[in-house]
């Protein structure tokens, strides 16, 4: 069984999605079956247009965008906060909004080298948990050297911009085609889809459901919170 998972490291519901999605997929008993459960992360951008280089606040940004003063943006940040919690994450608003295109080019790299799940927590936690400047190449470098990948490697991909950029895009066209406007969006055997940070009991029921009659009806339900390029939802909002 494959499992593709859409996502931004941007994303606070991706975020949460991964870690709901784990709990989902610890409690799946065929997870240790003959054939296992591979997990697969694909590319998702969020802001692609965002620069490279920036020292946008997240606060400031989420105000721009959604037309809010700052205090509202901190309530909403707040909300999210709360979620996170909820699944035992550490959450931090004084974030920096940049591009993710290098971020997702070096997953690609991890893949390569068997270690992609362990950078894309690493990234979560830099970004979410630690509020550390992923546009720094030097945090990119010593992030993904921590996880597993090879810094020589680390540093050459960061230096050619076109090193795993098709792959990246060859990911975004497959989420277009799939129907995916936002992430975290889930996809089982390419028959079943999971739109949102969904609980874990969804993840798990859906991984039985796959993996015992192949059906190819989609699964909803729950909380089911996404961004999207209208922006992430808020609980409570």
């Amino acid at each position: 069984m494959r499992v593709e998972i859409w996502s931004d490291i941007a994303c606070p519901w991706c975020y949460i999605g991964k870690a709901r999605f784990e709990a989902g997929l610890a409690a799946f008993a065929q997870r240790y079956g003959s054939e296992g459960v591979e997990v697969v992360h694909r590319s998702f951008e969020l802001d692609p247009k965002a620069p490279a280089a920036t020292d946008l606040p997240v606060l400031d940004m989420l105000a721009a965008k959604y037309g809010v003063s700052r205090a509202q943006a901190e309530a909403m940040e707040a909300r999210v906060a709360d979620a996170a919690a909820q699944e035992g994450l550490a959450y931090r608003s004084d974030r920096i909004h940049g591009n993710t295109f290098d971020l997702h080019r070096l997953l690609h790299l991890a893949k390569a080298h068997g270690v992609q799940d362990a950078l894309l927590g690493a990234f979560y936690r830099a970004n979410f948990a630690e509020a550390r400047n992923l546009a720094d190449p030097a945090v990119l470098t010593a992030t993904a050297v921590a996880a597993g990948v090879p810094a020589d490697e680390a540093a050459r991909v960061l230096a050619d911009p076109g090193a795993y950029a098709r792959e990246v895009r060859a990911d975004e066209r497959a989420a277009a085609e799939l129907g995916a406007t936002g992430v975290p969006f889930f996809v089982i055997d390419r028959r079943y889809g999971i739109s949102g940070g969904q609980p874990a009991e969804v993840f798990r029921q859906a991984l039985e459901r796959a993996y015992a009659d192949g059906g190819t009806e989609p699964v909803a339900g729950g909380d089911a919170a996404v961004c999207g390029d209208d922006g992430c939802a808020v609980p409570g909002s």
